[in-house]
């Protein structure tokens, strides 16, 4: 039976859909630190067994970014990851009815951005916002 359940810290079952679909896992203290500062989660489990997973980041108002979408490879075109993202953005639509300017961002992995677009998401060069960027470098900030 596939069931849902919000807000579930547990490192163990993050770290092991973070393996399971590539990503390798975090040291299990940045695993923790990363789950307690997540402003809202979900969960799917199939029995006992986690399947998936989707977390929101951010400062809970202004700015909220879809983070760590995750299902078992298994289980992946099942429905599961729609599952997710409508749960997420549900709390997303509760937060837009104290602040409907809030911005929601995400980062779609390579190859995924398809799926985002059915929920309505643009990329940043689309919706005229120029492009995203990540820091990577080892450049020190005076």
């Amino acid at each position: 039976m596939i069931t849902v359940k919000e807000n579930v810290l547990n490192v163990d079952e993050f770290n092991s859909l973070y393996d399971a679909v590539g990503w390798g896992a975090y040291e299990r203290e940045v695993s923790l630190k990363a789950l307690q500062n997540t402003f809202y989660s979900v969960s799917i489990y199939d029995g006992d067994s986690i399947i998936g997973y989707g977390r929101l980041i951010g400062d809970g108002i202004c700015f909220l970014y879809i983070h760590d979408v995750m299902v078992l490879p298994e289980y992946q075109s099942q429905k599961i990851g729609t599952m997710i993202m409508k749960n997420l953005l549900q709390k997303v639509s509760t937060v837009q009815k104290k602040n409907p300017s809030l911005r929601l961002y995400l980062g779609a992995s390579l190859g995924k951005e398809g799926f985002y677009r059915k929920f309505g998401f643009l990329s940043r060069e689309e919706a005229g916002l120029g492009s995203g960027m990540i820091y990577q470098g080892e450049e020190k900030i005076d």
